[in-house]
């Protein structure tokens, strides 16, 4: 494994310039005491985020902000990003030597990071689906912001990664009704896989208490708020990059006293942030994950060699996908 300097060989998917990436090689220190050595088995394209990075989205203003937990590089490029990864502990503590994790790292076929940044994933989730685990902690995340109550009327607007994760868990809220919104009539399919209801915009059920928006367009958040009971909530999930958007605050907004709140996964939400840790946050996500419904999300797979071909497809729209696998060689 090691190569002639002592070193591991290893080979990254970095984005060379807006709408432009190439795999580089990545040799590596061997890990050190508390570090962990992972071979990656499958990382996940976060279609949304991903490919707005892709095209050189991210404003200036929130280069800071945006920045992966173990990124290399500088937005807009070269840049190396990415946040769903699922490998193997090649080398590291007894008690994870072996072990299948997930871990916040970019595409890249080895890698060394603390021990403490990798969750075990457990033994009811496959690898192949282990890599939603990202986005079901920003869903997780979405819904301890919402607070939905037992029986409420909840629309989801938006069928991506996101909007799909939402939905699912909130299905299981007793008595409550809730509905994937989107334009998409294909989505239909993946919301009756998660055992969710599914509406276009126009058929959606209204007096909804509560509306997760993560559709990313104007549309849909105009949209969101008309599905609103009075006094209901918009939880928006949408992140824009740079685009502005106009969001419909006339007609009723103010007389039936409406609210558009934001969540983002990159802090707990408040009500659990003294009790929980970003390490159990994912946990959860990961215990969530034992429902084989969610495989209905991974829709697409390719090899981590054909990453340079494969990201400007899944940027621009020409391959469809909610999340899109890479599979990685035995041998990195």
């Amino acid at each position: 494994m090691a190569d002639g300097g002592g070193g591991v060989p290893a080979r990254a998917f970095w984005l060379r310039e807006p709408g432009r990436g190439e795999i580089r090689p990545a040799p590596l220190a061997p890990p050190g005491p508390g570090e962990v050595l992972v071979r990656t088995v499958h990382s996940g394209v976060s279609r949304g985020t991903e490919a707005l990075v892709f095209r050189g989205g991210v404003p200036v203003s929130q280069y800071a902000v945006m920045r992966a937990p173990f990124q290399d590089g500088e937005f807009p490029g070269p840049v190396k990003y990415g946040y769903l990864n699922v490998g193997v502990v090649e080398q590291g503590p007894p008690e994870l030597a072996g072990r299948t994790v997930f871990c916040l790292y970019p595409h890249q076929t080895r890698y060394v990071v603390p021990a403490g940044a990798v969750t075990p994933v457990p033994d009811a989730v496959p690898p192949s689906r282990a890599v939603l685990a990202g986005t079901v902690e920003t869903a997780v995340n979405a819904l301890w912001d919402a607070a939905p109550l037992i029986g409420d009327r909840i629309a989801v607007v938006g069928g991506g990664m996101v909007g799909c994760c939402v939905a699912a868990i909130a299905a299981r809220l007793p008595g409550a009704r809730v509905q994937l919104v989107d334009a998409d009539p294909a989505r239909a399919e993946v919301a009756a896989a998660l055992g969710v209801d599914f509406a276009a915009p126009e058929r959606a059920e209204g007096e909804c208490d509560l509306v997760v928006h993560a559709s990313a367009t104007e549309q849909g958040l105009a949209r969101s708020l008309e599905l609103l009971a009075a006094e209901g909530e918009v939880i928006e999930l949408s992140w824009y990059g740079d685009r502005r958007v106009g969001v419909p605050l006339g007609e009723a907004f103010h007389s039936r006293r409406l609210t558009v709140r934001s969540s983002q996964v990159g802090a707990v939400a408040p009500a659990r942030r003294s009790r929980r840790s970003f390490g159990d946050r994912l946990a959860l996500a990961l215990d969530l994950l034992a429902d084989p419904a969610f495989d209905a999300l991974v829709t697409g797979s390719s090899a981590f060699d054909e990453l340079p071909a494969v990201m400007p497809k899944l940027a621009t729209g020409e391959l469809p996908a909610l999340c899109h696998r890479i599979d990685y060689p035995r041998r990195g």
